[in-house]
């Protein structure tokens, strides 16, 4: 009975006084019965047996009151106490190398285990690196030494007892263990908030690696807007025509091959921070604030600058093209018709020059007055000509043309010698006028001639440049155009042919009356230099240019023809798949509003919805190939649809992008769930009530809806509450609360988390009550890389009681959950 008072810290029934039989039977019954109101259960073990000496029932009682008060109430995680007392030894050595706890016999002959216990706790007593394996003996023996003189543990074993025995006495083994537990039961607490710290720690350095991270992904996208967007902004158009191709080429090499990447990258982006504030909301962490320029925000701002930038770039460009091959053609005429107006004036100033009608005879200088008067007509019906040259040298200035100096200089040639003949066909005349009295008749024939064949001429060489010149089309129906006015001008040929015949008819006139009269002398017409030989070859010439501009019309016909088909072609697939983007562009609405089941298996449909675009991309990609056909044929319209490949484009990447944050969304709820612990049930509930009070289903609840929401479920929704709950589910002041939102705030109402006051009572007890920690304390105690993550971020103490080298884990710990500045 005094072994059962020690034992157990309690009185027992006062023990009757006699040495007879009876007496000691009675109390021993009373020990029996104090044991059995214990709730141990006591099998063939009576009051007799004991007082007669029976050894077996006597130590069978002495081991079932070790058991029941010395070692049942060892527990480790939930576990029995034979069991939970071996956890705790294996924990204790693990980070022993040749130690090995499996059970309590054969793993305690070394005497290897029972030092490792000691120093664990107590390194100052042993020096564990002196210790071998093959000392058993002098193990054991350093064991119970240290701990009878230190740890107030009594030898209860031989050491000679526990080596020689093949298998010791196990029960022996766990009755003298159970006096280490005992011993060390102060340090079982400092342990498990050692393990908490560690935790809480563990969780920290994630999330600052997801911080960092994210920065470096947030710079590296963000130098790559700021490379590209200069570059799309640049408007600075090249001279030719193969520069500007380049230019297109390498803005299509940018958008099939250089932005998609960006735009996954983009995406990966938005889903890691929402990732990570999710993690920091659910470990109960202020929300993470990105550096300055590196916000989500900034990141859209930026790629809306991009894309704004870019939208313009593809337009500039092919408005450039048009420009410069409109120049190019009107370079081109305006050379052909100077060169041929060079070809008409050369000579003009010499003959306008001539003193040729000093000394005449009066018929030669009626002849040469005639002549002027040809002249005067031919120049009159070329000031057309020479004003065609200025317009489209003007348009040239007006379009600016790369070499508009050569231009310029080139029609000012033409104006001055223009302006320089009209003085001298003025000079010339009032000259020949003067010496008109001198003259008597002239030859109305060659008259004729000259007045006619210089406008036939000159209608001919207008026609032959008609003929030959460069024209640009665009679509069938300007080609027919041509075409028709092609056919006109060949529907006026034999009309020219007969005026031709006419004018050739006047010199027929004039060798019949030479004939008539005799006249054997060589007549030279002087009024005109155009012979029927000269006349002739110009004809032939129209004539042989006709045949040669209906071949390059009906050539052009056919290009314009495919052209059409490839119009066609593109218009039909971009039908196709313009709808089908916005139809699944609806879908994903839907399903963000409209998904049941659990979220798993939300999970699951939204991914399939994923693998129908990813397989679609197929279309989209042979569509980019009809674009890029296009393109290169210089197709610039489309009537047969509304879509183009750039809204093609943007709708494509929204869809990606709105599944992607839709599964990102999704996710959030499972981690949420998981990490809060919440049911499914549970979460189908906030589904239900969420979609019951979004009236318009577009996947944001409005403020009205949410208080009668709060209301709906038994919340004190005064104006001050409310707008308390309105910060934290609508931080932005969007005037919308998302399903995200709605979850975070639930279970922020319904669980549990860490504090910081919880982190500051676990250093505590690390500290041994102290208001500081020091540094050995936290190294002993914490693993080395944790340790040292403490040590690096934690504060000097201040207090009046610190010591050298002393931490103040309270600043510490408030500064993990952002209440204080630290």
């Amino acid at each position: 009975m005094l072994l059962l008072e020690v034992i157990s810290g309690e009185r027992l029934p006062r023990p009757d006084r006699g040495k007879m039989r009876f007496h000691k039977i009675a109390n021993v019954n009373k020990a029996l019965e104090y044991i059995t109101s214990k709730g141990v259960k006591l099998v063939s073990i009576g009051a007799e047996e004991i007082v007669d000496g029976n050894v077996k029932m006597t130590l069978g009682m002495i081991w079932t009151i070790i058991l029941r008060f010395a070692i049942q109430d060892i527990s480790v995680e939930e576990t029995s106490a034979k069991e939970g007392l071996l956890l705790w030894c294996q924990r204790k050595t693990a980070p022993y190398k040749n130690v090995n706890v499996q059970n309590f016999h054969v793993s305690w002959k070394d005497g290897l285990a029972l030092c490792a216990l000691i120093h664990r706790h107590r390194p100052d007593l042993i020096d564990m690196s002196k210790l071998s394996k093959d000392d058993p003996m002098g193990n054991l023996n350093l064991a119970f030494e240290v701990a009878e003189q230190h740890l107030d543990i009594p030898k209860m074993l031989d050491a000679e007892d526990i080596v020689n025995t093949p298998k010791p006495d196990e029960r022996a083994i766990m009755t003298y263990v159970s006096c280490f537990y005992h011993a060390f039961a102060g340090a079982e607490q400092a342990e498990t908030a050692a393990n908490r710290i560690c935790k809480i720690l563990g969780v920290n350095q994630e999330n600052e690696k997801l911080m960092e991270e994210y920065e470096k992904l947030a710079s590296q996208l963000l130098e790559w807007i700021c490379r590209m967007t200069p570059w799309l902004e640049n408007r600075s158009a090249e001279s030719s025509m193969d520069a500007m191709r380049r230019k297109l080429e390498d803005f299509r090499t940018y958008r099939c091959q250089h932005k998609p990447p960006k735009v996954q990258e983009k995406c990966q982006l938005e889903i890691s921070f929402n990732t990570l504030q999710t993690k920091l909301r659910i470990s109960n962490r202020p929300a993470f604030m990105p550096s300055e320029g590196r916000m989500v925000s900034d990141i859209t701002s930026a790629w809306r600058g991009l894309e704004g930038a870019e939208r313009g770039y593809e337009e500039w460009l092919l408005s450039e093209i048009r420009r410069l091959e409109r120049l190019e053609h009107l370079a081109q005429k305006f050379h052909l018709k100077a060169a041929a107006h060079q070809a008409w004036s050369d000579g003009k100033d010499g003959v306008l020059s001539s003193k040729d009608f000093e000394g005449a005879s009066l018929a030669e200088l009626r002849a040469l007055l005639r002549k002027h008067e040809a002249l005067e007509s031919d120049l009159a019906a070329h000031q057309d000509r020479v004003e065609q040259i200025a317009a489209i040298a003007q348009e040239l200035n007006e379009l600016d043309y790369h070499d508009a100096s050569t231009i310029n200089q080139h029609c000012q040639a033409i104006c001055e010698q223009w302006d320089q003949l009209g003085t001298l066909t003025q000079r010339r005349r009032e000259n020949l006028e003067r010496a008109e009295k001198l003259m008597e008749t002239i030859d109305q024939l060659f008259l004729e001639f000259a007045k006619r064949s210089a406008p036939f001429i000159n209608w001919m060489e207008g026609a032959m440049e008609d003929l030959m010149d460069i024209f640009i089309v665009h679509t069938v129906e300007e080609t027919q155009s041509l075409i028709s006015a092609h056919e006109q001008f060949k529907s006026t040929l034999p009309e020219a042919e007969a005026e031709r015949q006419a004018i050739l008819s006047v010199l027929g006139e004039v060798q019949r009356i030479t004939a008539s009269y005799g006249i054997t002398s060589a007549l030279v017409n002087p009024y005109s230099c155009v012979t029927p030989a000269s006349l002739g070859q110009v004809w032939e010439q129209v004539k042989k240019l006709v045949p040669q501009r209906d071949s390059c019309l009906q050539e052009e016909l056919v290009r314009q023809h495919g052209n059409e088909r490839l119009r066609r072609q593109f218009a039909a697939q971009a039908n196709a798949i313009g709808p089908w983007i916005q139809t699944r562009m609806e879908e994903l609405v839907r399903y963000s509003v409209e998904l049941g089941g659990t979220l798993e298996e939300q999970m699951s449909q939204v991914k399939r919805f994923e693998q129908v675009i990813v397989n679609y991309k197929s279309n989209i990609d042979r569509l980019e190939a009809e674009h890029q056909h296009i393109q290169e044929s210089l197709v610039f319209d489309n009537k047969h649809t509304i879509y183009t490949m750039e809204h093609i484009r943007v709708g494509w990447e929204q869809l990606l992008t709105n599944t992607a944050r839709t599964i990102n969304e999704i996710e959030t709820q499972i981690l949420t769930r998981d990490s809060k612990g919440i049911s499914q049930q549970q979460m189908s509930e906030f589904r239900s009530s969420y979609t019951h009070f979004d009236r318009k289903k577009k996947g944001g609840m409005e403020t009205d809806d949410f208080r009668a929401c709060l209301i709906s479920m038994g919340y004190d929704v005064g104006e001050a509450e409310f707008m308390r709950v309105m910060t934290l589910v609508d931080p932005n002041g969007t005037g919308k609360v998302t399903f995200q939102s709605f979850v975070d705030f639930m279970t922020r109402e319904t669980s549990e988390t860490d504090t910081s006051e919880q982190v500051v009572a676990s250093f505590r007890i690390l500290a041994g009550e102290k208001p500081y920690i020091l540094l050995e304390e936290l190294r002993r105690e914490l693993p080395p890389d944790q340790a040292e993550y403490c040590i690096s971020r934690m504060p000097l103490y201040c207090g009046p009681d610190g010591v050298p080298g002393a931490l103040d884990y309270s600043a510490f710990s408030t500064a993990l959950y952002g209440e204080s500045d630290l």
